[in-house]
């Protein structure tokens, strides 16, 4: 029988779990929601001696700028099939560009490499993994929608500022077919079809609930958290060809209207 051992439950991971398991895989996982603590050595080496494949949604450590996972466990990974949720963050500021996987990520290049996320990257990808990078993530609970409801949305004032973004169902999915169809090694890109500005979605979310949106802010007025300005400080456009061609993936929701509407 296939197990999927997941490191780090959380929200992306936790519904690739319900897809796999609804397959008839048996999963175990670390993390909050999971039935396994990260530091119980023994429990988790016997989780991995018994799993088929292992996924990985783990961060990397911001403290030490290490991987917990392979830190921890990297030998017991050896010669199983590996995932990793990763980050379009790796790629850095391309000022607007479309970057794919044969893009330099910035640890690759030099340009950041004390980038923590763009080293994990790195280090998953040079031990064989299937490595997803995802960009901004969104779903129930956790979408422009619920932003607006609550009156957290902002819009700012960029000109030429774009993002990618993913419905976290659309990341289950491809996924799943790299679990499933024993993908190839390597990098996957994980976005819509639609790279478009922040604000663009934040006033589509207005219409659908029949709300002013929010006055425009200069990035000065918004007085945003360091993380949240870091966010501002990319832009890039992120090119998904290769997970469609290699894992024969399409979104459902290729672009924020449907996936907006499915939310609603």
């Amino acid at each position: 029988m296939s197990r999927l051992l997941i490191f780090g439950l959380g929200y992306t991971a936790g519904r690739i779990a319900g897809v796999m398991r609804a397959r008839g895989w048996q999963v175990s996982a670390t993390g909050s929601a999971g039935n396994i603590a990260f530091a119980n050595r023994e429990a988790v080496i016997a989780a991995l001696g018994e799993a088929s494949h292992i996924l990985s949604s783990v961060p990397p450590d911001r403290a030490t700028g290490g991987d917990p996972v392979l830190d921890s466990y990297g030998d017991a990974l050896a010669g199983k099939p590996l995932f990793y949720l990763s980050s379009t963050g790796v790629y850095g500021d391309r000022q607007g560009a479309w970057v794919d996987e044969a893009t330099p990520t910035i640890a690759q290049s030099g340009e950041g490499r004390r980038n923590a996320r763009a080293e994990a990257d790195l280090a998953w990808l040079n031990i064989g993994a299937r490595v997803f990078r995802l960009p901004g993530i969104y779903g129930p609970g956790r979408s422009a929608l619920d932003r607006v409801r609550e009156r957290k949305a902002r819009r700012i004032d960029l000109q030429g500022q774009v993002f990618s973004r993913v419905h976290v169902d659309d990341i289950a999915s491809a996924v799943v077919a790299a679990l499933t169809q024993d993908a190839p090694p390597g990098a996957y890109n994980i976005g819509d079809d639609l790279p478009c500005s922040g604000n663009e979605v934040t006033e589509h979310a207005c219409r659908l609930l029949g709300v002013a949106p929010p006055p425009l802010e200069s990035l000065e007025e918004a007085n945003l958290s360091e993380m949240a300005r870091g966010f501002y400080a990319e832009n890039r456009r992120v090119a998904n060809g290769k997970a469609k061609r290699v894992l024969g993936w399409r979104p459902r929701f290729p672009t924020y209207v449907e996936g907006l509407a499915g939310l609603l």
